[in-house]
């Protein structure tokens, strides 16, 4: 049966309509529910992942008019920033470009998530300024005295993305691992959330297009087209959202082996206006292909799916600080990619609000103070069947998990309204 998204928003402000995560949908199915157009009127999904296709456009005063003609050099907290697009001559007002790979110059694991996440918690951030006359001056801003502040997409939320092991003999320093990629396919990496990932709700763009509202970290904002190496069978969206409503906890910095990258949450609500979107919103982990990589040739070596990561595993870290053992050297501490674990009065911390519930420390730790059931990745590699362990997850679910759920409130309480897209992405 055809529904409008007018239909749709109609049941919601009557509170007739029946909203529901895409989760509560899988659970349903897993327990053999048939679920049909009139169970469900609007499913809700998120992704919580590293997604460094992202850029920050900013324009805020710096100093008082004819202090300097122009900007030729930007740091914020030593992250560099591109000076422009407007020269904003003699007024003391920068406009910049932060591009979320960008890295500290001052701070080796520092990098624009990290910048962006504290301009989100209302940090103090500090700007460094080489002016065209080779005049240079520091100050500091914080995210409420900056007028303009957006954050931009131009490759998030891909349908699914796909787990990484490492086929060479040497070790791969790679943005797919926290630490340095052990070779001989002793573990693997992946991204993707699997049923609950926007895009994999609606994989045919039938309901999200340009012009849809999503929230970006919390923040509403809308859809403006497809991403950067997007395609019908592989899309990815690109987007923007003020950065002034975004939530911290759902934004960061993650340390790699080949520097800092950037992450960021996505929420979409999804309107179920055809069977075909029906179908997609039936489809659980075991259904949705994972493909696999072999991280030093960038090349697909097998399938799996993504009930090999999500399914009877841990989405958070189980945490027994009595566990410790006191190494000399701590693993957990050194290698954490969100640096969410230290030592506080000779006891070990977990920072849960920092945590990206990766599960790194649970592989990496010799006690048992930090332990998690990752999954185990199977594919049929040159005619063998292989288990290789999961050592690292770059999806967020658990709180991929906790944004959707916050999103169905919003729709049920008329807080966030669906609306028709502009265009569609792929006609």
């Amino acid at each position: 049966m055809e529904r409008s998204v007018d239909d749709i928003r109609e049941k919601i402000e009557k509170k007739e309509a029946v909203v529901m995560t895409a989760q509560e949908v899988s659970e349903l199915v897993d327990r053999g529910e048939n679920i049909s157009t009139m169970d469900v009127d609007v499913v809700t999904t998120a992704t919580r992942a590293i997604m460094s296709g992202t850029y920050a456009l900013l324009s805020f005063p710096v100093n008082s008019p004819l202090c300097f003609k122009r900007a030729s050099k930007v740091l914020l907290n030593g992250v560099p920033a591109h000076v422009g697009p407007c020269p904003n001559e003699s007024l003391g007002v920068l406009d910049l470009i932060v591009f979320g790979t960008a890295h500290s110059t001052l701070e080796h694991n520092y990098g624009a998530g990290h910048l962006f996440r504290e301009m989100a918690e209302g940090k103090n951030i500090e700007v460094s300024v080489i002016t065209d006359e080779n005049v240079s001056f520091k100050s500091e801003i914080k995210l409420k005295d900056m007028p303009y502040a957006k954050l931009y997409a131009t490759r998030h939320a891909f349908k699914n993305y796909a787990a990484f092991v490492n086929c060479s003999t040497e070790p791969v320093n790679t943005i797919f691992h926290a630490t340095q990629f052990s070779p001989d396919m002793n573990g693997a990496t992946l991204s993707g959330c699997g049923e609950i990932n926007p895009v994999q709700n609606d994989p045919k763009m039938e309901t999200i297009g340009i012009g849809t509202r999503m929230l970006m970290n919390g923040a509403e904002g809308f859809v403006i087209g497809e991403g950067t190496r997007s395609s019908p069978g592989k899309p990815n969206l690109t987007g923007v959202a003020d950065m002034h409503g975004m939530d911290p906890v759902l934004m960061g910095g993650f340390k790699t082996s080949a520097g800092p990258e950037c992450i960021a949450s996505w929420a979409i609500a999804i309107p179920v206006t055809s069977q075909s979107v029906l179908d997609a919103v039936l489809k659980t982990d075991k259904d949705i292909p994972m493909v696999v990589n072999d991280v030093d040739k960038r090349v697909m070596i097998g399938s799996s799916t993504y009930a090999d990561a999500w399914k009877n595993t841990d989405p958070t870290v189980i945490f027994n600080p009595d566990a410790c053992l006191d190494c000399e050297v701590c693993k957990p501490t050194k290698d954490c990619p969100m640096e969410a674990i230290y030592r506080q009065n000779d006891r070990m911390v977990l920072d849960r609000y920092l945590c990206f519930n990766c599960g790194l420390c649970s592989t990496v730790c010799p006690g048992e103070v930090f332990t998690a059931k990752l999954g185990t990745l199977h594919f049929e590699k040159d005619a063998e069947q292989l288990e290789i362990p999961i050592v690292l997850r770059q999806s967020d679910r658990k709180r991929s998990e906790e944004l959707a759920e916050k999103l169905k409130k919003k729709v049920i309480d008329g807080e966030f309204k669906l609306n028709e897209m502009v265009e569609k992405i792929y006609p």
